[in-house]
């Protein structure tokens, strides 16, 4: 593994990590440190990892498309989680974006489920987001894929 690609993987994993605590926390999103991450992400698919523009602009729109599913849904998703799927979107790229909210949703809807079932919460709660990115992208990593 190229040590660039290496450091790229925990950088990604520490932004997730800063942003899961924050997201639990608060339950908002710093803007700087998104729009950083936005950055961040393309300067390292531009200079160091040269997937076909295509690929990563892919997983750019996956991210505004979700922004506007929170501004349909006025904000059930939030705009923050729309950002850093964006941004996952643009440092892996649409094909591992996938497989990483396949992931995610399916993680979250399990603790919906549970957090229903066992723990009483209502229909209507709701939850962070963020973290199950997370997750999923550890996940994927020690899968062997994911970036």
């Amino acid at each position: 593994m190229c040590w660039i690609s290496l450091i790229g993987k925990v950088a990604c994993v520490c932004y997730l990590l800063a942003l899961s605590v924050m997201d639990v926390k608060t339950r908002r999103l710093s803007v700087w440190l998104l729009g950083l991450g936005v950055m961040l992400a393309l300067v390292y698919q531009v200079v160091w990892r040269g997937q076909p523009i295509a690929i990563w602009a892919s997983g750019a729109v996956v991210g505004f498309l979700f922004l506007v599913i929170g501004r349909v849904t006025e904000e059930a998703l939030g705009y923050g989680d729309g950002v850093v799927i964006g941004t996952l979107g643009i440092y892996l790229g649409i094909w591992d974006l996938l497989g990483v909210l396949v992931t995610a949703f399916f993680m979250a809807a399990t603790y919906a489920v549970v957090a229903l079932v066992i723990c009483r919460f209502r229909r209507k709660r709701s939850f962070p987001f963020v973290p199950f990115l997370g997750m999923s992208y550890v996940i994927m990593l020690a899968a062997g894929g994911a970036g």
